[in-house]
């Protein structure tokens, strides 16, 4: 189902058909190394991640991560959407790309889509996001997108210190 729509890209939810793509964006080098390794080896895998992850986000909190598919070259090319981690107080943002995508604006032209999305339909007041300190790519986009810095944080059993950054969704 679509939810919006850039010049470029098509915005809709994630679908179990959706795993081959979500298999392999999972696994790029830039996933690995900034998101972590979730150890999808197989399309069933991929599955299950998305049913037990951005499937019954969908059904719990209305929004999840979406799936970005560039219009011109036809095809799936990232993600960028809302999540509610039990270990932040509020609703934060997040984005991934296929690495011949990175680096194009795609992650400005969806993000600036999904904070309308949180603003407008699901009524958010606040955003949040999380990154590694080595992701400046992340934090530049952050930034343009009006998140401030707010402090560094170990929300997650691996010990990883994330730097935390706020925006406020202006009524």
């Amino acid at each position: 189902m679509s939810i919006a729509e850039t010049n470029r890209l098509m915005i809709s939810e994630l679908s179990l058909e959706d795993a081959p793509f979500f298999l392999e964006l999972v696994n790029t080098p830039n996933w690995i190394k900034y998101i972590g390794d979730r150890n999808l080896k197989t399309v069933k895998d991929a599955e299950e991640y998305l049913l037990n992850g951005t499937l019954k986000s969908y059904s719990e909190f209305g929004f999840g991560f979406y799936k970005l598919h560039h219009k011109k070259e036809n095809k799936a090319i990232g993600t960028c959407g809302l999540i509610k981690r039990e270990q932040l107080e509020e609703v934060d943002l997040g984005f991934a790309f296929l690495p011949e995508f990175e680096g194009k604006g795609f992650g400005y032209e969806a993000s600036l889509a999904i904070v309308a999305l949180a603003k407008k339909r699901f009524h958010l007041k606040n955003l949040l996001a999380i990154t590694l300190p080595t992701n400046g790519n992340s934090i530049k986009l952050l930034e343009k997108l009006g998140f401030i810095y707010q402090k560094r944080i170990k929300p997650f059993d691996d010990d990883k210190e994330l730097l935390l950054f706020a925006k406020q969704l202006d009524s």
